[in-house]
Order: structure tokens, then sequence, then C-alpha cells
């Protein structure tokens, strides 16, 4: 099961913006934390002044062979999945630096065993599968924030531990809890510091994960750009659980 349909590298040149000098402590944006700390007592509310300093350009990355239309609208993906709490909070900005409300950040990613919903049995593994476990999206509140609950993601053969990510503008809520419509600004991926992987990989259940890990320096998706590849700031433990931090800027 691999994750290089799309491509070996990041494909494209969208704009994408990431926190730079000293508003990057501001942000909670740059390299992520590589030892593990108490976890934050709620996610961050990154406020407009603070992000209005984020101008640094990068590629996006490829959407990858795992994507499903249809992702429920939600701030909780988890659907009892076990694993570590991950709670993500991504700030949305534009070209102008200013932060964008009402915008529809989806992510998707694999379990604990590296399964992705949909597609279950591609990682070896037999599990039920609902074709909707850890996928959703939310939309950002007037801070230009998402903030969404998932488990640390697991891991399959060729990819390091990633989360995909989309941004959507204009869309509209569905009856169902889906969205329909608008316009999609930004396909990147989420990363996470290898200390704090190699951390969560020691624990069940990922410790039954039996696949060989890819690492981010053998990943042939990531960069090595830190944030500015979507490198997320992690703080936390693998007993009380991360909070995730990253601004993204899309063009538009």
């Amino acid at each position: 099961m691999t994750d290089t349909s799309d491509g070996a590298r990041p494909v494209g040149r969208r704009t994408v913006l990431v926190a730079t000098g000293t508003t990057a402590a501001a942000l909670a944006v740059g390299a992520a934390v590589s030892t593990e700390a108490p976890a934050a007592a709620a996610a961050p509310d990154l406020r407009p002044a603070a992000a209005a300093a984020v101008c640094t350009l990068t590629e996006e990355m490829t959407e990858g062979p795992y994507y499903l239309d249809g992702a429920l609208v939600r701030t909780d993906i988890t659907e009892g999945k076990s694993g570590i709490t991950l709670k993500l909070a991504l700030t949305v900005v534009n070209s102008a630096c200013t932060v964008i409300p009402n915008a529809l950040v989806e992510i998707w990613h694999c379990d604990a065993l590296g399964e992705y919903s949909g597609y279950v049995g591609n990682n070896g593994h037999n599990e039920s599968d609902d074709g909707t476990f850890l996928r959703g999206g939310v939309l950002t509140n007037s801070s230009g924030v998402a903030n969404i609950t998932t488990i640390y993601p697991g891991w399959y053969r060729g990819r390091c531990i990633h989360i995909h990510v989309k941004v959507h503008t204009g869309v509209t809520l569905t009856s169902d809890g889906s969205f329909t419509g608008g316009s999609t600004l930004h396909t990147g991926q989420l990363f996470i510091n290898e200390s704090i992987t190699t951390a969560v990989a020691a624990v069940s259940p990922y410790s039954t994960n039996t696949v060989t890990r890819t690492t981010l320096a053998q990943d042939g998706i990531y960069d090595d750009g830190g944030a500015s590849s979507g490198l997320l700031t992690v703080t936390g433990s693998t007993t009380a659980g991360y909070t995730g931090t990253l601004t993204l800027g899309v063009s538009g």
C-alpha cells in the first residue's frame, strides 16, 4: 500500500504561507517539538493580528490515491478508533496574509494500523470499514482557525506518518452532514517530527503495526522544508495526547 500514485514529489505551485521570524513563535508554527511536553489544556486560538505576518511561499502536496468525496463536516473524526488523541488547530490565511473565516478545512489519514476508511485491507488488516472514519472537516472560525480532533496517524508501506488536508471556500453545508460546491484552494499534507513518532510507535495500538516504518528523511513526498512543507508544531505526550498547530496560506 503506497501513496505515490500522483508522483513521488510535491506537485504544483499554489501559494501556501507559513510563519517566519519571531512571528513563528507566536503562531506556534515551525519545526515540531522534538521532546514530549505536557499537553495543552485547549487548542490555541490564533488571532488575526498574529497571522497577518505570515508570508513565506511553498508548494502544495499531492492528494494521493485515498481521497473520498462527501466527507462529513464535524469537529471530531475519530469514530471510536483506537489511538492517541491529536487535536489540530489549523489557521487559514490568504495571499494578503489575512485570515479566512468560514473556509472548510478537510483532513483524512490512516488509522494506527495503516488502513484508510474506504480502502481497508490495503495494508493487510481485516477491519470493519464504513468509509468515513478519520475523515472530515470543519469551518474556520472568525479567527481563521479550524479545530479538529482526531488520533495520531499510523503508517503503511512506503510513506512516513502524515495527514492529508484540503482547504475549500464557498461550500454549502448539506442536510446529510456533508458539504457541496465551492472552490478547493489548497491540497497538501501535514507531517510530524520523527522523535515524537518514535515515542508513539512504541505504544499500543501502534506497536502492533508490523509494517516497516518510513521516516521523514526517507519519505518521497516530504521535502524537508519544515513548516513551509506542512511540518506541524506538536506538543504533548503519549499518555496525555497531543496538540498540533500550523498556519496554512492559500491563494485567492
